[in-house]
């Protein structure tokens, strides 16, 4: 499996509608963000079947930037069932992101 490009607000919406998500929102030029990617992947395969990973250009998707209150990128945010649980804001290593959607997905 791998990470879902979400392009609309739409997507957005039934991307995060059920179970647990964690949704990347990121931009093409920031540095950080494409750092990030590789680990995502590597989440996404790893928690195949338990949890979704997508990602959100905000260049694209301001609107929704504003809605959640982005503020820098990245922006990580685990949704279970349309509700955030957590939020994480910068680069994250694989562990931090990995623990958070365990204590989710038991």
């Amino acid at each position: 499996m791998e990470v879902r490009e979400i392009h609309t607000i739409e997507g957005f919406e039934k991307a995060i509608e059920e179970g647990v998500t964690l949704m990347d929102f990121n931009a093409p030029w920031c540095a950080p963000c494409r750092s990030q990617e590789p680990i995502l992947e590597e989440l996404a395969q790893k928690f195949q079947g338990k949890a979704s990973v997508a990602a959100m250009n905000l260049d694209e998707n301001r609107d929704i930037a504003v809605r959640l209150g982005i503020l820098s990128i990245p922006t990580l945010i685990i949704f279970k069932n349309r509700k955030e649980i957590q939020r994480f804001v910068g680069l994250q290593p694989e562990a931090t992101l990995s623990e958070a959607l365990n204590n989710l997905v038991k």
